[in-house]
């Protein structure tokens, strides 16, 4: 009995002792407040986590992880209410007894936050917290596949998130959330399958494609890994069949089976007109050849994969009688330059009557360099004035340029096809700008394409200080040219050059420009309209000694 009232009575002491304060092993944001009155705890707290909202609070899910700092997010401590939450020790004996000897338990700091920066700071750690799946990929090789492995991403619940950052941002380890796991569309599943089944399929057997005369293409794994290829689309593996490439490496292999048809050629060797008669050629006939070879290739509906080439004929689109009626009455394009030296003026006659008389057939490209061959001193050229670095200079075959220029705009006005010409580095004034072209042996040629469907023949006229160039044959188009200024002017520099050949320049201006030709048909209708732009560049004001 006396053991009953001694309990009872210490039971009771500390029921009064401790009423109203914070109960034993109570613990907030790790610091121990057990046993303290109310007031003093909120002290307490209030000192030894002063800084809790401006700590940064780490945030891990899965392999990512992010941060933030409390009072950026809109989350401040509220020491007052987390202790008035506190329920008072219970009076039940065993629980208080209990309380002797258990750990300290940690409740949790109450808080007031702002809405709106809450959740602009999670939007910034959910979007750290994320992260994009990647697909893999599957390359068809000569020798097999590359295999591109995809990669999972993860993502994290919003709600959830929320919910533990604010129930975890005071604990001293951080917030741990639950990340999933993000397959990516194009999984191994999907690779595996695209690797053993279309693509398999399209790779496991040679094409051979047979000709005439004995002649076959075939395509074997390497020549089909050029054209057959996979492709992400919409999340998922495709098997792309490049037709024009299988096309392409086909028309090799045929190549010898075809027989190509070459058109009339004309000339005037003799002062009579001689004609070289067409041939009219035999060559594959793609569209009905390749007809349904995507199946062939995926091995679709039992789609052969060797087959016979089919074959159309090719007529000559300038044939023997074409050429022998061609007429050349009518200027189609003309132009003529002047102002060049004695040197000049010498390889301007050797060129101009070298390309005199020349013939261009319908579809023909015509290349200065091409016809005229070398032009040393072997053929009667001479060393005449050329610019140099924007310098004047001497080269055997200056001069030739002039001829360049004059034959490019008789090509220009007669609506030909500009097939590769280059503008002088620096403007030359006796040049229209825009629309003028040099030459140089083995490295820059003037080329032009006939496309009428008429003959032309070149004719040149030389003399009393002038070269002009005549295309002759049948016209069936106006041209205009439009100039449209002058623009981006740049400055000269000065140069000093020393030496005997040094011959001094005041400079001039660079600038850019824009010619525009308009052809009509002779009606008075745009065929077409093109605008070619060429830059200057300033020539250099050059003093000697």
């Amino acid at each position: 009995m006396g053991l009953i009232v001694l309990a009872g009575v210490a039971y009771a002491m500390d029921v009064a002792a401790h009423q109203g304060k914070v109960p034993r092993g109570v613990s907030v944001g790790g610091v121990d407040i057990s046993t303290m009155d109310r007031e003093a705890a909120v002290a307490k707290l209030s000192t030894e986590l002063a800084d809790v909202a401006s700590r940064p609070v780490s945030v891990q899910a899965g392999a990512r992880q992010s941060s933030f700092v409390p009072a950026d997010a809109g989350l401040s401590p509220n020491f007052a209410a987390a202790v008035a939450g506190i329920p008072d020790e219970s009076l039940n004996p065993f629980t208080r007894l209990a309380s002797l000897v258990r750990p300290l338990s940690e409740h949790a700091v109450a808080f007031d936050i702002d809405a709106a920066a809450f959740a602009t700071a999670m939007d910034r750690v959910e979007d750290e917290l994320t992260t994009a799946p990647k697909d893999g990929d599957l390359d068809v090789t000569p020798d097999g596949f590359n295999v591109t492995e995809p990669v999972l991403g993860q993502s994290v619940e919003r709600a959830e998130l929320d919910q533990a950052v604010q129930d975890q941002w005071l604990d001293p380890a951080g917030v741990k959330v639950d990340a999933t796991e993000v397959e990516p569309a194009v999984n191994t599943e999907a690779i595996e399958s695209m690797r053993k089944g279309p693509a398999a399929q399209a790779l496991d057997k040679d094409i051979v494609v047979h000709g005439r005369e004995g002649v076959d293409a075939v395509l074997d794994r390497a020549a089909r890994a050029e054209f057959v290829s996979i492709a992400r689309e919409d999340g998922a593996l495709h098997l792309n069949v490049d037709v024009q490439r299988a096309r392409e490496l086909l028309a090799e292999g045929l190549a010898a089976s075809e027989v190509q048809g070459t058109n009339a050629k004309l000339s005037f060797a003799g002062g009579t007109r001689q004609v070289t008669p067409s041939v009219d050629g035999t060559v594959v006939d793609w569209d009905k050849t390749l007809e349904g070879f995507e199946d062939r290739v995926r091995g679709i509906g039992g789609a052969e994969r060797e087959f016979a080439a089919e074959y159309k004929p090719e007529p000559a689109t300038f044939t023997t009688e074409m050429a022998q009626n061609a007429t050349f009455d009518q200027v189609v394009g003309e132009f003529t330059t002047s102002g060049y030296s004695a040197a000049s003026g010498e390889n301007i006659r050797i060129v101009a009557q070298t390309v005199n008389g020349a013939i261009v057939g319908p579809g023909e490209t015509f290349s200065l360099n091409g016809y005229t061959g070398p032009r040393g001193t072997a053929q009667g050229y001479v060393e005449s004035g050329v610019i140099i670095d924007g310098r004047g200079g001497t080269a055997v075959g200056g001069g030739i340029s002039q001829f360049a220029t004059t034959l490019y705009n008789a090509a220009y006005f007669a609506g030909m096809d500009d097939a590769g010409h280059t503008a002088h580095s620096y403007y030359i004034s006796r040049y229209p700008a825009g629309r003028e072209a040099t030459v140089y042996e083995g490295a820059i040629d003037l080329r032009f394409t006939n496309s009428s469907p008429h003959p032309v023949r070149i004719d040149t006229i030389f003399g009393s200080g002038e070269i002009t160039v005549r295309l002759m044959g049948v016209k069936t188009v106006n041209v205009e040219s439009t100039n449209n200024g002058r623009w981006a002017h740049t400055q000269p520099t000065r140069k000093q050059v020393s030496g005997p050949n040094c011959q001094p320049s005041g400079g001039a201006p660079g600038f850019t420009t824009s010619d525009t030709r308009t052809i009509r048909d002779l009606s008075g209708n745009v065929l077409r309209q093109e605008t070619q732009t060429t830059v200057y560049d300033p020539q250099p004001i050059v003093s000697c000694g």
